[in-house]
Parts: structure tokens; sequence; C-alpha cells
């Protein structure tokens, strides 16, 4: 049986055959080729087999969508919405949406939980929960019900294919390494899969925290099974050029055993509750990092948790440079 010619391609590349295997898709794309497309879109995107181009990514997108390709445009929905390689456009990406929505049952489901937020015409929230003030030193605020349980099990479903054992930036190098003291499975949402439910949700999270929707990192979700712990640390970054100013983190579930939130330091335990979020300084009022955010993800003990961080940097990042 005859490979398709993105089969062929990425078996290429496994070879080393780089410039064959480009040379294949583009060809393939040039007849129309729809997965040939899709695969370079991926690569421009991904900037590993090639240099990143957000721009021509984008393009080969939009072909791939009006050919019929599924994936490719659910891809170009996040990207319109983010701005990636393009001018950020939430109308846009909404009436992209509703188009995808007509055939597609996972736009319809988007879709929905959409349509049932309370957000403006640039899907930021329009409502907040009142705050709670949690402990002045460290400094948490509890934001009660951020989240709507569907809105919980969406960013949950998202990640479900995607988790992989915890990683950490290494100070040293700036690379990502197993994680040393976290034992849960996690994942980023990146921008080529940040859809307009998680983009609105990004917006939701920078509200409560005071903070531009750019300067957090992509949401990672965690998932703790029994005896998967996060033991006490910091969540700034050693040396950090645009250090983390603050953490976010969002329940996404409860019935689970275990899994407290604990900061030591304000003799404070925070048992989770789902669709709840917390909000905590990492640095103190003259930019030092404070120590008295040091916290710890209890053990669970039965059944599994979930959550959701975001970790909200100084100034505005790149989140193409952050896996």
């Amino acid at each position: 049986m005859t490979q398709s010619p993105a089969a062929t391609a990425l078996h290429l590349v496994s070879n080393g055959q780089v410039s064959e295997a480009m040379a294949l898709l583009n060809n393939a794309a040039d007849r129309g080729d729809v997965d040939a497309l899709m695969q370079l879109a991926v690569w421009y995107l991904a900037g590993d087999i090639v240099s990143r181009d957000l721009t021509l990514a984008r393009t080969l997108l939009a072909r791939a969508v009006s050919i019929g390709h599924v994936d490719a445009a659910l891809m170009e929905i996040a990207l319109t919405a983010n701005g990636s390689g393009g001018k950020a456009d939430w109308p846009g990406a909404l009436a992209l949406l509703r188009t995808a929505a007509r055939n597609d049952p996972v736009a319809q489901g988007q879709l929905a939980l959409i349509e049932a937020m309370a957000i403006d015409t640039a899907g930021a929230p329009i409502t907040l929960p009142v705050p709670e003030i949690l402990s002045a030193e460290p400094d948490v605020i509890r934001f009660p019900k951020l989240f709507t349980a569907a809105e919980c099990a969406h960013l949950a479903g998202v990640a479900a294919t995607m988790l992989e054992p915890a990683r950490v930036i290494d100070p040293r190098t700036g690379r990502w390494i197993a994680h040393p003291i976290r034992t849960s499975d996690g994942t980023a949402i990146g921008p080529a899969r940040e859809d307009l439910v998680v983009r609105a949700l990004n917006r939701r999270i920078a509200a409560i925290s005071g903070t531009d929707i750019a300067q957090g990192e992509p949401l990672t979700i965690l998932r703790y099974r029994p005896g998967q712990q996060y033991r006490l640390h910091l969540d700034t970054i050693q040396d950090a050029a645009n250090q983390r100013v603050a953490t976010v983190l969002i329940y996404l579930n409860e019935g689970y055993g275990g899994g407290e939130t604990q900061f030591p330091a304000g003799n404070l335990t925070i048992t989770p509750r789902g669709g709840d979020a917390i909000v905590f300084r990492t640095l103190t009022r003259d930019g030092a990092i404070d120590q008295s955010s040091r916290h710890a993800g209890l053990p669970v003990t039965q059944g599994a948790k979930w959550l959701a961080t975001r970790w909200i940097r100084a100034k505005p990042i790149d989140p193409w440079t952050i896996s």
C-alpha cells in the first residue's frame, strides 16, 4: 500500500532527510493534498524541523481549512484568537468557530461553552466572583467558583491525551527537565491548542490577577493520583530576567482525598473546591522573592486531583518559546 506524502515525509525526517521531506510535502501541498498542508503548518508552528514561521503556518492552515480539514480549522481558530502569526481577532475567531460548529461536534461543544459565558466582544469577563482574602502574608486570595464545572471538565478533556510526567525549567540551562519535587502528570496548553474556551478562561485569570493576558505562561493542567504531590517549593525561577510575579491555581474537581494546598508561613491550608481559584504573589512589593509564598500540594490519598496553574510574569512573554 502506497504511503501518503505526509507519512512518507515523517519517515524521511526520521532518517535525517529534511530537505527531501520538505520538497515532497511542498509538491503535495501545491497539488492540494490537505494532509501535506496540515503537516507543513504543524512544522512551521513547532519550529524544530524547520524555522518557525507563524505567518506561513497560518496561510497553510487556511488552505487546509478551505479543503475541509477539521483539525486545521480548530487550530486556525485558536491562532486567530491569540494573534499568533497575525493580529489577535476574537470576533473573527468566534465567527470561524460558528462556521466550524455547523458540522464539527468538537466545535459545537466549544461554542456552547462560549455562549454560556458572560464575556464582552473581546472575550474578556464582564463579571468576576467576589474575592476572599485568605492571608496577608503570604498574599493569598480566593475567587470562589471562578470556573464552572463544564469549563473545568473542558480543560481536563483538552489535557487528557497530552499528559506526561511533570517538568520544570532548569535554572542553569533554561531547558525543561523532569521535575525533582512534583510527581504529578501534566501538560501545558500552548497557543496552537488554546481554543476559544481556554482563551476566555485565560482572560478571566488575567482579570482576577490584575495582569495582562500576555504576561501568563501557557495554562498548565496537572493530574495528581494517590501518592503524588508537589513538595514545598517557590514558583519563582532563579535569576530569571522576566520573573514570575504571581501564580493562579484553579481546582478543576473535588471529591478526592488529600491534595490540600499548604502555605506553612501563613499557617494556611486550603481544601480544594471545584472551580475555585487561588491567587498569590510570589514577589514582595520591592521585587524580592517572597519567601512566605513557599507552598506545597499535599499528597493525594484517594481519587484524582485535577488542577490548572498559570504562572504570571512581570512582563509579556512569547508563548511559543515556552514548552
